[in-house]
């Protein structure tokens, strides 16, 4: 329903006063009309209420202070409230495990009046689901999911090209390393990480073909100890370069206390071990959570659907490179962004091989986002076996 503004009621209030002086005039009592100032309290009272602000809350699966993948998304929700101030209020639970918890937290979160719920990881999926269909019939609750694949018409999923990222940082990595022998710390074995360790190896192969890339799995987001083990081994099984798609810092101040090379992941980790930071690769959630919002409070918010996000919408960048990468390396880099940006560069364009020496993508065949989301193997050059089951 639409609301007259305070604007529209005073236009209405001195127009009714006008002809209550018309209707006086005619009858010989000019002088007991009322005055034009008495209408003014009474448009006043009939202002409309100011709107409720909209509740918006998060659940993340690591504490905000991780400096890499949590951290990145609380910026994005700081990012909402600068954008929209008294508009809106968000709030957060952090360290919502990938289990029967998530479920209950998000039923919580309905329950406190949120109307707008983002589960910022994977393996909130199917609680998000389940509460989302629970609630398909309390009017207005709208539910995201970061890099999920199920939807529901109340339910939609974000997602954020990170695989740009990894390969940026891999031309990087491929132009600094000496032994020809690169590191990668995975946290769980779904495409979204194939995709980046893949995507990482094709990086550093433009650059230099010789290179070969280990891996070591943690199977967690955010487990610093795990994380540091997993990088040690890989520093002593030759690599001189290491990369992570987990959510500490751990793997790049390891490699700093082994006088190694590594990079920052999700957000900027210079500050962490500048000597052995080469470069980050960041995500800023701050436009898609800023869009969602604006389609929330304007009524244009619909579920069902899916958002994939890259560098051409300013969601991916790599940021602070290091001093000592070489000047053809950057000016590659900066290529590579700029193509991604104008959609004149493909990553994943054929000729690609697998690790099995199959053919996964012919000569200028590009890849659709439908082949994206379900990579479950590993491209020529990485040196380590499938985690079991893929």
């Amino acid at each position: 329903m639409t609301h007259p503004t305070k604007r529209t009621m005073l236009k209405l209030a001195s127009w009714s006063a006008v002809a209550v002086a018309a209707a006086l005039a005619g009858c010989g009592k000019k002088e007991e009309a009322a005055p034009p100032q008495a209408a003014a309290p009474a448009s006043a009272a009939s202002a409309p209420a100011k709107a409720e602000p909209l509740k918006i809350a998060f659940a993340y699966v690591g504490p905000v202070g991780d400096g890499g993948w949590t951290f990145a998304h609380d910026n994005g929700r700081k990012a909402v409230e600068k954008e929209f101030g008294d508009k809106v209020v968000t709030s957060f639970v952090e360290k919502v495990p990938e289990s029967a918890d998530a479920e209950r937290v998000f039923r919580d979160l309905v329950g406190q009046g949120n109307k707008l719920i983002f589960g910022t990881t994977f393996g909130y999926m199917e609680p998000m689901l389940k509460v989302a269909s629970d609630a398909m019939g309390t009017k207005g609750v709208m539910f995201e999911h970061a890099t999920g694949y199920k939807q529901a018409a109340n339910m939609r999923t974000y997602d954020s090209r990170t695989y740009e990222g990894a390969y940026m940082a891999g031309v990087i990595a491929g132009a600094m390393t000496k032994s020809n022998t690169l590191g990668v710390v995975g946290s769980i074995p779904i495409p979204e990480v194939m995709r980046n360790i893949n995507s990482f190896t094709l990086g550093a192969q433009s650059v230099n073909p010789k290179i070969k890339t280990k891996v070591v799995w943690v199977n967690e987001w955010f487990n610093p100890p795990k994380e540091t083990e997993a990088a040690q081994s890989l520093v002593n099984g030759g690599a001189d370069v290491l990369f992570q798609n987990t959510d500490s810092s751990a793997v790049l101040q390891t490699a700093a206390k082994n006088k190694k090379y590594a990079f920052g992941w999700d957000s900027d980790m210079t500050a962490y071990a500048p000597e052995a930071h080469l470069a980050s690769a960041i995500i800023n959630w701050g436009p898609y959570y800023i869009k969602a919002t604006r389609d929330a409070l304007e009524g244009k918010w619909a579920g069902g659907g899916a958002v994939w996000w890259g560098v051409k919408e300013g969601a991916i960048d790599i940021v602070s490179i290091n001093d000592k990468v070489p000047a053809e390396a950057k000016a590659k880099v900066e290529a590579v962004k700029a193509g991604l940006k104008d959609g004149s560069f493909v990553i994943w364009k054929g000729p690609i091989v697998g690790q099995d020496g199959k053919e996964v993508l012919k000569k200028d065949e590009v890849a659709d986002d439908k082949f994206m989301g379900g990579i479950n193997f590993y491209v020529k050059g990485v040196d380590s076996k499938l985690p079991s089951g893929k």
